[in-house]
């Protein structure tokens, strides 16, 4: 099956995921919601990883966040093995690895403003000064179409999901980081901010020259936006194509 084992892996990954498999358990049970799949993503390169609820995509981008841990397998970035790196080593990893949730509303606290939720990581990795944040907090907020004069004071309930998620990504971008994992970042909006989100992260992966992981269930948005698409089902990767050539000529009954 595609994505089992290695030998079809690049040298020249940013990301190389080799083996991966994460467990749960349930009782006296052990649930496989990942099950030994390799791939690799290329700087510059945006992966679509897409399949049906349940088939292990989102369980997979979280592994490589360390969230969770994987039960076993290899998550090797920018040369480093994440999977080996503890405690202060593997915490010197995440400015470089951010992550973009589904529910734009649900991951920003409604308690603090749209300024602080944004420069709340430099805060928390010492950098800059108060002017410093707040000139890097304007400057996201420019970039993903947010007026900071207007929305740097108020609160995320304030805000459609649509920008809710325009902060999320200004967010995710405060770090300077080298890759995002894009967990289903659209399905909870309407059909009409879709297009408008997926527009805006192929943009700000040109202005910052981002490498992104692309879930969602739907084919048809992953097209739009990957350079290449792999198909997951039950825990494991049975395709790995170019947009187009999955289209035309998919090789798995699944896809």
């Amino acid at each position: 099956m595609a994505g089992s084992g290695t030998a079809h892996l690049r040298d020249d990954s940013l990301l190389r995921v080799e083996d991966l498999t994460v467990e749960f358990t349930a009782g006296r049970n052990k649930v496989y919601a990942v099950s030994n799949i390799s791939l690799d993503v290329r700087k510059g390169e945006t992966l679509g990883l897409v399949g049906e609820s349940g088939c292990g995509k989102s369980t997979t981008g979280k592994a490589v966040m360390q969230l969770p841990r994987p039960t076993s397998g290899r998550i090797v970035f920018a040369g480093q093995d994440l999977t080996t790196l503890k405690g202060e080593d593997l915490r010197k990893t995440r400015p470089a690895l951010q992550m973009i949730f589904q529910d734009p509303i649900s991951s920003l606290n409604p308690r603090r403003t749209v300024g602080d939720i944004i420069a709340e990581p430099m805060k928390i990795w010492h950098k800059g000064d108060d002017k410093g944040r707040e000139a890097k907090v304007r400057e996201v907020l420019e970039a993903v179409g947010i007026d900071p004069d207007a929305a740097a004071g108020r609160r995320p309930h304030q805000f459609s999901g649509g920008q809710c998620q325009r902060i999320s990504i200004a967010r995710a971008l405060m770090l300077d980081p080298k890759l995002i994992i894009c967990d289903e970042p659209v399905s909870a909006l309407d059909v009409s901010v879709q297009a408008q989100i997926l527009n805006l992260l192929e943009d700000m992966k040109e202005r910052y020259g981002l490498t992104l992981v692309f879930i969602a269930h739907d084919l048809a948005v992953v097209k739009n936006v990957s350079d290449r698409v792999a198909v997951m089902y039950l825990g494991k990767i049975c395709e790995v194509a170019a947009p187009d050539d999955l289209y035309k000529s998919p090789s798995h009954p699944y896809t």
